[in-house]
């Protein structure tokens, strides 16, 4: 009987299952060399009986050092020392094999520019503009949701396929944006997130030898989507009511004169990013008719619809869209939580074809627990009961915002801001510079946004905006957080 120095001290010195114990014990003997390589061990039998243990124990950790190398198992020959041993095969490299690699340059074709912004969430007193109150959702309803998309699967939507989104969820969407936005006669596509949906558009239908117009402040990850793809971003001036028209126009000759005609217009209408304005049904009609006799598509990104107080918002520009050029994206980050990364396209059927056909290359399949998790709450009848609740809450933040910050307009700390009828912000102008007083906030464990942010020109900063967010934040933090954030030594 071949004989291996494994004693039960070295067994009991290893805290876990005993083929694991007796495992690490065997590779411990051959790296002292108690064994050599291509030496025969002894049987799954003979060990067995000199470690007074189970033959299966036995095959179960000679199973486990032939799946890490250390050994080898030859049919009716029995278990053989690995000739390469892990220990040898993986010696760190020389220094002169390693100075090979020293030279080697990655040749990036494209290249992205790091934000560098600071982590909102990261904040006591977080004034980010966009940020949904995620402590409001109901996470044990939905869990019930989630449930029973794993309860009761439907096994054909879990394999390849249907990049478009998950069929329910796809119906449920269209039922929904029929009934609140007046959209008809649109294909549905779930995105993971609305950037996602920018970044697919941008690669569909720009390039280099094309542009596209963009309000003067706006959102700068569409910006850098539009970018990605070699394209030019114009910024056309807005005025108290959003973009104006007759700006748009000059830039649409500008550009074709320039060589790089603009092929696409990026608009936030409803809740202006970052402005919070709406866009009046006359300037609508006017870019829409801009657009119309260029053949310019415009986007239309309704970021948080749901969330209007005055009155009922304006229904979409895609709802009145007789010449098929809007195209509609919206998400469910402001609904729910960022976290969720489910967004929508409402598009016309041969976009929808090609945006399809072009999210095939980035993904075989969509995220179907989460969408059919969601299409089950949406039925229920649910999501819209959350909306209610969700709205009312934003609303009455909102108000209190509002008194708050005439407080602070009485002081003349604030000169001036316009109560929004909707959305999840507020935009502010203060008497001192808004970028001196945000870098000051982050001392004070304070998240603000501020002009030069959202726009496209920093040049173009008049340094006294900021943009307040009121729905993340309970009324007790906003009182808190607006006195710490005005009252700061160092602003």
């Amino acid at each position: 009987m071949k004989t291996l120095y494994i004693t039960s001290e070295s067994l009991a010195s290893y805290q876990g299952p005993k083929y694991l114990a007796i495992s690490h014990a065997l590779r411990q003997a051959i790296k002292q060399g108690q064994v050599k390589e291509n030496e025969q061990l002894p049987s799954a039998r003979e060990l067995a009986q000199q470690l007074k243990t189970n033959r299966h124990t036995i095959m179960a950790a000679y199973n486990e050092l032939i799946a890490q190398g250390w050994i080898n198992s030859k049919q009716r020959s029995g278990y053989f020392v690995a000739s390469n041993l892990p220990i040898n095969s993986s010696q760190p490299a020389t220094k002169n094999n390693s100075s090979v690699n020293q030279d080697f340059k990655w040749n990036f074709v494209k290249t992205v520019t790091p934000t560098n912004e600071p982590v909102a969430a990261s904040f006591q007193f977080n004034f980010a503009g966009g940020t949904p109150d995620i402590s409001l959702f109901p996470f044990h309803e939905f869990k019930s949701f989630v449930n029973d998309a794993f309860a009761r699967p439907q096994l054909a939507e879990l394999n390849y396929g249907n990049v478009a989104g998950f069929s329910p969820l796809i119906e449920q969407v269209s039922h929904y944006l029929r009934r609140t936005r007046s959209l008809t006669d649109r294909e549905i596509v779930i995105t993971n997130g609305s950037q996602e949906a920018l970044f697919i558009l941008s690669q569909l239908l720009l390039s280099p030898a094309n542009s596209v117009a963009t309000e003067a402040m706006g959102y700068a990850p569409a910006w850098r989507s539009f970018q990605s793809a070699g394209t030019a971003v114009i910024s056309i001036k807005q005025d108290e009511n959003g973009m104006i028209p007759e700006e748009l126009e000059q830039a649409i000759t500008n550009q074709v004169t320039a060589g790089q005609p603009i092929s696409v217009i990026y608009l936030t209408p409803l809740h202006q990013y970052p402005t919070t304005v709406t866009l009046p049904v006359d300037r609508r009609h006017a870019i829409y008719k801009i657009a119309s006799q260029h053949n310019i598509a415009i986007i239309e990104d309704d970021y948080d619809h749901e969330y209007h107080y005055r009155c009922q918002p304006l229904a979409p520009m895609a709802s009145d869209d007789p010449n098929g050029l809007v195209i509609y994206l919206s998400t469910f980050s402001k609904v729910m939580f960022p976290g969720a990364r489910i967004g929508f396209m409402a598009l016309d059927k041969t976009l929808a074809q090609a945006v399809t056909n072009y999210r095939s290359l980035i993904n075989h399949k969509v995220s179907v627990p989460m969408q059919d998790a969601i299409a089950r709450w949406m039925q229920a009848g649910s999501f819209e009961r959350y909306l209610r609740k969700a709205t009312k809450i934003y609303h009455q933040r909102r108000d209190f915002m509002n008194q708050q910050l005439i407080q602070y307009q009485e002081r003349d700390i604030v000169e001036s801001f316009t109560l929004p009828d909707g959305g999840m912000a507020m935009w502010v102008k203060v008497n001192q510079s808004a970028k001196a007083l945000a870098k000051a906030a982050l001392n004070n464990d304070i998240y603000i946004q501020q002009e030069a942010q959202f726009l496209l020109d920093k040049n173009q900063t008049s340094d006294r905006f900021i943009r307040l967010g009121f729905a993340g934040l309970t009324e007790e933090n906003i009182e808190i957080g607006l006195q710490r954030l005005f009252d700061q030594k160092n602003a």
